[in-house]
């Protein structure tokens, strides 16, 4: 049943709420101006046919609390499924400690591309998924399906009898799972305004290291418990019980999943009024795409020259977080058996998730991108000194708490791509997908980085080491394009504001406090009056 804001519920500290709305900034917007300074906010609903909500300011700040509220509730699922997602594609690292790789009479060079295949399915399947969910009402049912269907095919890596059949399983599995990511980052970027994204996504990406954490405990537990049942291998039991658990999520999470702000059900007509208002606040048009075909969104995004050099950039940081997939390997380098090493592999994950949680949380606080991705990387470059440079147990063992921080900034990295093409949502969308499906070449490259026959992987540290310093570079570069873009929008607006002048000396009439997008034949410069790329 939808729930009901009404006046007497928030009259109780109408007049505490009053005083505090001065101060309530949405986006640039002053919610409590009069009706005609707020014209082109319904010029621009109406164009998208939505009546905006005629609410006084208190009553605004508790439909949208109550609007964040529920949203927040049902997002938190994503985070479920990505653990989910992390787990079925990286439980091989954990099967390896207990026999998979011997079993299935693997060479080094064979484990490694049962690895990388998963990205080249991943890789082909993202930009067109990311264009199909972009166009259809119900990305729900898309998401629960896809993962529906990534769980069967995990349960099946439990069937695998050889290289062969491994490979083609870890293919299907990178093809499906493609779905989840850049959709569930979509889906997110219709919801939440540039202020509140990098938080949101850093919750996501607490899925992706509380998998690593989880994992290592569920092996821990399966690999040292299930041996021998039913005459299988431990291993073989980690796929189906961690692929059985996938598919009773993806049930549930057809039920759960927010689908678009206009239709989701479980909101009041005015929750899902102020949802919309909130999208034209932030960036000055509807996050809609009537007016654009299919492959529209496909060529604006190969016209961006930023999309490139984030391309190379975020691959590059990929390449520098493999030690992801080899984690309870490097953990074995300090010397226990497989279970205290799986449990060890635990701590440096939930520390990381705290240290994302944090610098996101202060990224959004201050609208600061750059350093919030480096700081982290800093960090984890000295957990990698630390490897390279000594083999004394407790000081690797900090030194993988390090390097799990270094997560903390492709977080950031991915709310940094979202904000970075704000309009339209199709050139967004394949934006997103463009840059994640790119970098996960760096996952490829990646499985061949770690030389599982070097106890110290020095060599493998120094190349990680050194694609670090490739991303922060790049970084750099971005930061230097935004800057520059923003230079460029205060100029377009001193001129708009002549302009303006101009036109209102010779008696021209017009809406005051209009949503003005700023005309200019660069599509990065047509943007909304205020509106600055976040660097």
């Amino acid at each position: 049943m939808d729930d009901k804001i009404t006046p007497a519920g928030v009259s109780g500290a109408r007049d505490n709420e009053k005083q505090q709305v001065e101060n309530v900034e949405y986006s640039g917007y002053d919610m409590t101006s009069s009706p005609p300074a707020n014209a082109g906010l319904a010029a621009v609903a109406e164009a998208h046919g939505i009546q905006l909500p005629n609410i006084d300011p208190a009553r605004r700040v508790a439909v949208e609390k109550s609007l964040k509220r529920k949203l927040d509730a049902r997002c938190s699922i994503f985070i479920l499924i990505y653990i989910m997602n992390y787990l079925d594609r990286n439980n091989l690292a954990s099967a390896r400690l207990k026999g998979l790789q011997e079993d299935l009479k693997l060479g080094d060079t064979q484990y490694a591309t049962c690895l990388s295949i998963l990205y080249v399915g991943y890789i082909l399947m993202q930009v067109p998924s990311n264009m199909f969910i972009n166009r259809i009402s119900r990305p729900s049912l898309y998401i629960a399906g896809a993962m529906l269907l990534w769980g069967i095919i995990s349960t099946l890596s439990g069937n695998a009898q050889g290289f062969g059949s491994m490979v083609a399983i870890r293919f299907l599995l990178g093809f499906i799972e493609a779905a989840f990511l850049p959709g569930a980052l979509l889906i997110l970027s219709k919801w939440y305004t540039r202020r509140e994204l990098t938080k949101r996504n850093a919750l996501l990406f607490c899925g992706n290291l509380i998998s690593n954490a989880f994992s290592a405990l569920v092996g821990a537990g399966v690999l040292s418990n299930m041996n021998g049942v039913l005459g299988h291998a431990a291993w073989r039991w980690l796929f189906w019980i961690e692929g059985a658990a996938t598919c009773t999520i993806a049930i549930i999470s057809a039920f759960v999943l927010p689908d678009l702000p206009h239709n989701t059900r479980g909101f009041t007509e005015e929750e899902r009024q102020v949802a919309q208002l909130r999208i034209i606040e932030d960036v000055g048009e509807l996050d809609s795409d009537a007016n654009q075909g299919p492959l529209d969104g496909l060529k604006m995004a190969l016209k961006d020259v930023k999309i490139y050099v984030m391309m190379f950039t975020f691959t590059a940081y990929v390449v520098g977080l493999s030690f992801n997939a080899f984690f309870p390997s490097l953990t074995q380098t300090l010397g226990f058996s497989y279970v205290p090493t799986l449990l060890m592999s635990a701590p440096p994950w939930v520390f990381a998730c705290i240290v994302s949680y944090f610098v996101a949380w202060n990224s959004d606080r201050t609208q600061e991108r750059f350093w919030h991705i480096v700081t982290p990387m800093l960090v984890g470059v000295v957990g990698f000194v630390i490897c390279m440079s000594t083999l004394n147990v407790p000081a690797r063992y900090v030194a993988l708490f390090l390097q799990t921080s270094s997560y903390a900034g492709y977080i950031v990295f991915y709310s940094w791509i979202a904000s970075s093409f704000p309009r339209p949502p199709a050139k967004r969308a394949v934006a997103i997908a463009i840059i994640n499906a790119f970098a996960q070449l760096g996952n490829v490259a990646g499985s061949y980085v770690w030389d599982l026959k070097e106890n110290g992987y020095r060599k493998s540290y120094a190349i990680v080491l050194s694609m670090f310093g490739v991303t922060i570079f790049g970084c750099w570069i971005v930061r230097l394009m935004l800057v520059s873009l923003n230079k460029q929008l205060e100029k377009s607006e001193a001129s708009s504001d002549e302009a303006e002048g101009a036109s209102t000396a010779a008696g021209a009439t017009g809406a005051t406090g209009a949503v003005q997008i700023l005309n200019s034949p660069n599509e990065a410069l047509q943007m909304r009056k205020g509106f600055r790329y976040l660097v």
